[in-house]
C-alpha cells in the first residue's frame, strides 16, 4: 500500500506525486483511468465522480483539439449556412482580432473560467468596448456550448467568467444645426453631395445607401424600399446582404427633395448607358463605393471646414443617421413612426438611442412649464 511524504498509509489507488499533487487510477472495464487532485480527500471525490459518470454513460473523454482548430470547423459546419455573410466575416474578425492570440492555441479541454476572465479583463485593457465584448462572449459560448454538445468537452467555461462592469454610456452624436448647415455648405462641391443629403434626410445607414439600385426608388408610392446592405470583405470584394434585422427590411417614406436629390444622382456621372442594376452612389466608372471612401471624404470635408476657421467636431457617416434622428425628434415625430422608418427591432431601442435631445431643445422644452409653479 502507498504512503503520503510523512508515511502515513494513502487509500487504495492513490499515491503523492508532489508535496500538493495526489493521483488516483482506477481500471474500469479493462481500461485504466486517472484523475489529480491537491489533497487525499479531493483525489478521492474525483475518483468517485468519474467512476459514477463511467457507470452512467455520461462520461466524455477529453480530445486534443485546439480552439483554434475547433472555431474553424465550427464557423464551417454550424455557422456558414445559418447566418448572415456579414455575421460570418464579423465573427472571424472578432476571433482573429481578441481571440485567437490569446486562446486559439489552448486545448479546447484546458481551457478553464479563469482563462475567459483574463481574456475578457486583457479587452478592456486594450480598450474594447462593453458591446464588442459581449459580442466576443457570445461567439466563445456558442462555439464551446457546441462542443460540450458533441462530446468534445465536459463543461463549457464561458458561463464561469463575468462581463466587465457596464461603462457609461455615452451620448449618441449627432450634428447641431448649425454643423449639419456648415457642413452641406462646404460639401456642395463634393462628388458624395447627394449621398450626404439623402442620408440626412431619411437615416439610412451607409452600407444601405452604399447597395442602393435606382430600382429601388418607388415614384409611385414615394417610398425608398431598402432591400440590401453592401460592405467590402477581404478576398471577396463587394458584397451583396440582407439589412441589419428583419425590421431592416422595409420603405422609407421619400419626401420631394429626397426624390430630386436621388434623381440628380441617377443622371451625375453621365453614364451613356443607364444600367438600372448598378448601384446609384458609386464612383465615376460605376463601381461600387467603399464606406471607408466615403470616410475619407467627411474628413476632406471636415478639414475644409476647420482650415476656414470654424470649430467642428470628427464624425463619421454614422453621425447623419443620428442627426436625422434628433431632427426627427425636435419636429415632434412619434418614436413608434421613427423607429419604423429607422428600421429598429425594438421601440426601446430606438428610444435608448435617441430620447436624448440637443441643448437648445431641452431648453425650449423647460420653458414650456415655466409658468406651472
Amino acid at each position: 500500500m502507498a504512503t503520503d511524504n510523512r508515511g502515513r498509509k494513502l487509500p487504495k489507488g492513490i499515491r503523492q506525486r508532489s508535496k500538493d499533487s495526489f493521483e488516483g487510477r482506477f481500471t474500469y472495464q479493462h481500461k485504466t483511468y486517472t484523475v489529480h487532485g491537491e489533497t487525499v480527500t479531493k483525489t478521492q471525490k474525483a475518483m468517485i465522480e468519474l467512476r459514477y459518470k463511467l457507470e452512467h454513460g455520461i462520461y466524455t473523454e477529453k480530445k486534443k483539439i485546439t480552439l483554434n482548430d475547433w472555431f474553424a470547423t465550427w464557423m464551417e459546419e454550424y455557422k456558414k449556412n445559418q447566418v448572415k455573410k456579414g455575421t460570418y466575416t464579423s465573427y472571424q474578425n472578432y476571433y482573429k482580432c481578441a481571440i485567437k492570440e490569446k486562446l486559439g492555441d489552448k486545448l479546447i479541454s484546458d481551457i478553464r473560467g479563469e482563462h475567459i476572465q483574463k481574456l475578457y479583463n486583457d479587452l478592456v485593457e486594450e480598450e474594447y468596448t462593453l458591446s464588442s465584448i459581449k459580442v466576443i462572449k457570445a461567439i466563445l459560448n456558442s462555439s464551446l456550448k457546441q462542443a460540450v454538445k458533441n462530446g468534445l468537452i465536459e463543461r463549457n467555461p464561458v458561463p464561469l467568467a463575468t462581463l466587465p462592469r457596464q461603462q457609461e454610456k455615452k451620448d449618441r452624436q449627432a450634428m447641431t444645426k448649425e454643423q449639419q448647415a456648415l457642413f452641406m455648405e462646404y460639401a456642395k462641391d463634393s462628388y458624395l453631395y447627394n449621398l450626404f443629403a439623402v442620408m440626412l434626410r431619411t437615416g439610412m445607414r451607409s452600407g444601405e445607401m452604399l447597395g442602393l439600385k435606382y430600382t429601388d426608388i418607388d415614384k409611385r408610392k414615394n417610398v425608398i424600399h431598402v432591400k440590401r446592405t453592401l460592405y467590402y470583405a477581404n478576398g471577396e470584394g463587394y458584397v451583396e446582404d440582407a439589412p441589419k434585422t428583419k425590421t431592416s427590411l422595409r420603405d422609407v417614406p421619400m419626401t420631394a427633395a429626397t426624390q430630386e436629390l436621388l434623381e440628380d444622382q441617377r443622371k451625375y456621372w453621365g453614364f451613356k448607358v443607364e444600367r438600372l442594376d448598378r448601384y446609384l452612389f458609386c464612383n465615376e466608372n460605376g463601381d461600387p463605393l467603399s464606406r471607408a471612401r466615403i470616410q475619407r471624404e467627411i474628413d476632406q470635408i471636415t478639414k475644409r471646414i476647420t482650415a476656414a476657421g470654424h470649430e467642428f467636431p470628427h464624425i463619421t457617416a454614422h453621425v447623419f443617421r443620428h442627426t436625422f434622428a434628433t431632427r426627427a425628434i425636435e419636429a415632434g415625430m412619434q418614436p413608434q413612426v421613427l423607429k419604423t422608418i429607422l428600421g429598429h427591432s425594438s421601440l426601446a431601442m430606438t428610444m435608448d438611442l435617441y430620447s436624448h435631445v440637443l441643448p437648445d431643445t431641452k431648453a425650449d422644452e423647460m420653458e414650456k412649464i415655466a409658468n406651472v409653479f
